[in-house]
């Protein structure tokens, strides 16, 4: 991780509410060691805007030792919202997962977290297992393809 890494990440949590942050991250602050460890179990991309603000942020990494099943993480700054930034970084996150070797992708949100389950609907055939007020969704991801639409996008910085 360099330092432009972490500016860029702090940068990106200071445009996050606490709700926001403490709904992703399960606590209000995100210091320079949870993205070490993070990026030490994951992908993770930056989205940028066009003025190089960033704006979303999406990882993918193994949550099991079931081969082939990641799980993706994804935020998006407050006021960048219903944008369809959170969906394009989910499929860029999702071809890479699957151009790695992955099939299916999952996640634990808040069931009334409609706008992601909303992301995961569109990235493939869903499963959801309802855990009290959470659901753990299950994407599974088709094999990669050079005819399927989004496989060709720019990566997020």
């Amino acid at each position: 991780m360099t330092a432009r890494d972490w500016n860029l990440v702090d940068a990106f949590h200071q445009h996050c509410s606490e709700m926001s942050l403490l709904r992703r991250w399960g606590r209000t602050g995100f210091a320079r060691r949870d993205l070490s460890r993070l990026l030490a179990h994951a992908e993770c991309w930056i989205g940028l805007d066009t003025d190089g603000e960033p704006v979303g942020l999406v990882c993918v990494g193994p949550v099991s030792r079931q081969e082939g099943v990641v799980d993706l993480g994804l935020q998006v700054a407050d006021a960048r919202q219903r944008q369809g930034i959170g969906t394009a970084l989910a499929r860029y996150a999702a071809d890479a997962a699957r151009s790695r070797g992955a099939h299916t992708l999952t996640a634990y949100t808040q069931a009334s977290h409609t706008a992601v389950i909303r992301i995961f609907d569109r990235l493939g055939p869903a499963r959801y297992t309802r855990d009290g007020s959470y659901v753990e969704v299950h994407v599974a991801l088709d094999p990669v393809s050079p005819d399927r639409p989004g496989s060709h996008q720019a990566a997020p910085r």
